[in-house]
């Protein structure tokens, strides 16, 4: 897969950022292996499972649909043309879940739909749908958000008619967290579009108010919706133990006893006991690895993740469309935010979600957008770093 990949974007992206792909593939090979020892682990204990052989699958179909980005989208600006109508898509990928035929409630979030006899998360598409339209947006109206607006003490902040966007999509943020019961999609979608208008108008205000209009609408949905705030009460009160026996916590507590134990170094691969841990090659991967590759391997993987998002970053400042600069950022900050939520959760940072660590944990959906996220920044990257006298 290495291999292919590599002679791919030689022969059509050879421009392209170096450092990108190595990095994403470490964080992918180091994924299928802690699988696949959660697997021996599982049968060690009678059950059988086979998620390393299919995540192989996944990875492999992830890598082909990067190549088909590479191959097909010979420039990145043709998605301006679609701005409104991945804004759509995106919607639509929210609401399917919702549908009574397709969608399905699995540990009570539900984020997925039935599609031949497979589960899929159709959020993990949408989050690609709306970095583009966020981008095309924002490049539209980037002057009428930066430049308009009263000063409070001495920061600029927003005129009411122009937070339209933003409480839209705060309000779409709210519904998810509220009906499909997915915190961690409902953050990464906000957070995302508070970024992007962040780099979009160089506004710190912008962050401010977005951050405030998120934690309002938690504590309130936190408040008002006890599955929502039952949420809450698992990562206040893991350690209580009346939450603790309900189960709430469980998974939770678990996994931190399991890192505890992994300490500086780790216990060593395949020396610990991750399979313990419910979900421990999907939700809790970062525990797992914590526990055997302990905190000095686990850092070593966040470093790789920090690589990522720094040379996507980097790509935003080297492409001169102001499309292009916003959707390689906002790509990069959708991988930052997921880890982000991902490890927080796992760690007692912030309240426990569902989403999955790009290109280490188990899952089909996030293996799939995740690569197609790495296809857009390789494009992106290869115009960007093209000399002038090759791209004329």
């Amino acid at each position: 897969m290495s291999l292919v990949l590599h002679f791919a974007v030689r022969r059509w992206a050879s421009f392209a950022d170096p450092v990108l792909l190595p990095a994403v593939l470490a964080l992918n090979g180091i994924g299928l292996a802690m699988i696949r020892r959660i697997d021996f682990a599982y049968a060690d204990r009678g059950r059988d499972t086979s998620f390393g052989e299919v995540q192989i699958v996944w990875s492999l179909l992830g890598a082909a649909l990067a190549v088909a980005v590479i191959l097909l989208l010979r420039d990145y600006r043709l998605l301006r043309r679609f701005t409104y109508t991945a804004g759509v898509l995106g919607l639509v990928g929210l609401v399917l879940p919702l549908m009574p035929v397709i969608g399905t409630q699995i540990n009570g979030a539900r984020i997925w739909i039935t599609v031949f006899g497979r589960s899929l998360q159709p959020a993990e598409f949408a989050k690609i749908a709306f970095v583009i339209f966020f981008a095309g947006y924002l490049v539209s109206n980037r002057d009428t958000l930066a430049l308009a607006g009263p000063k409070v003490l001495g920061m600029r902040f927003p005129r009411p008619r122009d937070m339209g966007p933003l409480a839209l999509v705060w309000v779409a943020a709210m519904m998810v967290q509220i009906y499909e019961r997915d915190l961690g999609t409902s953050l990464l979608l906000f957070g995302i579009f508070v970024a992007m208008l962040y780099v979009a108008t160089e506004r710190l205000s912008w962050v401010i108010v977005g951050m405030g209009m998120f934690a309002a609408g938690a504590v309130l949905a936190g408040t008002l919706f006890s599955h929502v705030g039952s949420r809450y009460t698992a990562w206040l009160h893991a350690l209580d133990p009346e939450v603790y026996r309900s189960g709430a916590s469980e998974q939770l507590v678990r996994g931190l006893f399991g890192m505890a134990s992994g300490g500086l170094f780790g216990t060593g691969w395949g020396e610990g006991r991750p399979d313990l841990v419910p979900y421990a090659e999907s939700d809790f991967i970062v525990s797992s690895l914590g526990e055997e590759l302990g905190l000095t391997g686990l850092m070593a993987i966040l470093t790789l993740y920090v690589i990522i998002v720094q040379r996507a970053m980097r790509t935003a400042i080297g492409v001169r469309h102001g499309f292009g600069k916003l959707l390689a950022a906002g790509l990069g900050f959708a991988i930052a935010l997921q880890v982000f939520i991902v490890v927080g959760g796992v760690t007692r940072v912030i309240p426990l979600t569902g989403l999955t660590t790009p290109f280490l944990a188990y899952g089909g959906s996030s293996m799939l957008a995740n690569w197609v996220i790495v296809g857009l920044l390789l494009r992106i990257s290869d115009q960007a770093r093209r000399p002038e006298e090759v791209r004329a």
